[in-house]
Order: C-alpha cells, then structure tokens, then sequence
C-alpha cells in the first residue's frame, strides 16, 4: 500500500447514496498500490440493488496510473452489465489529461462539475 508523507493512505475513497444514485469519491493517487481499498469500497456497492446512476467524482485525483484507468473501465463494464448509467463527475486537470491521452474521455459520460453529474442523476 503507498502512503504519503503523513503516514496516512495516498488514497481516501467514499461512498454512499443519493436519489437514484450511487456515488463514490476518489481523493489522491489512483493507482496500483491503492486499487485494493478502491475495489473493497466498489465490492460494497455492487453488493446493494443496482441504482439507475453511478457517480464517480474524481475532482480530488492528483495522479492515476495505468492500472487506475483500468479500475475505472471496469466499473463502466459493471454498470453496462447492471444496467447502471456511469457518470465521471469534476474531471479535470490530470483526469482530463489521462482520458483524453488514453482516448477513454469519449468512452465515458464525462463532467468537468461534479454537481452538474450529481443533478442529472438526481432528476432523472
């Protein structure tokens, strides 16, 4: 497991439950070393009834290596397989950079806001 200066994990991973939706927050570094604690929090949610939306809100990633942008294709092909809608709320900065690079920005339904995502799932 990475952990940064403080001693403390390069990743902070939240999750929980809105109208129609489930959400998770990503904070830090999504990488190799922290898609352990990723998947645990995402075998959580794949336990409960299936939700109409997913959101991901990657506003707080600072880093994602290669093993991070599979993380993220393989929750889309859990969704797609759940009849799940996934959206990628505050993308921008580095995951802009990483999804456009790796040429996955048109692969997903991409948001620079986390709330304009959040709003969509929330009325819909």
């Amino acid at each position: 497991m990475s952990f940064g200066a403080t001693g403390k994990p390069t990743l902070v991973v939240t999750s929980g439950l809105v109208p129609n939706a489930s959400v998770l927050r990503l904070e830090g570094e999504l990488d190799v070393y922290m898609l352990p604690m990723l998947r645990e929090h995402l075998r959580r949610i794949w336990e409960l009834p299936a939700t109409p939306f997913m959101v991901v809100d990657l506003g707080g990633v600072g880093f994602c290596d290669s093993m991070g942008v599979n993380a993220l294709v393989e929750v889309m092909q859990e969704c797609e397989a759940r009849g799940t809608r996934l959206l990628l709320g505050g993308v921008r900065g580095v995951m802009a950079r990483v999804l456009s690079i790796t040429g996955l920005r048109n692969a997903f339904e991409v948001y620079d806001d986390v709330d304009e995502a959040l709003g969509l799932a929330m009325t819909t």
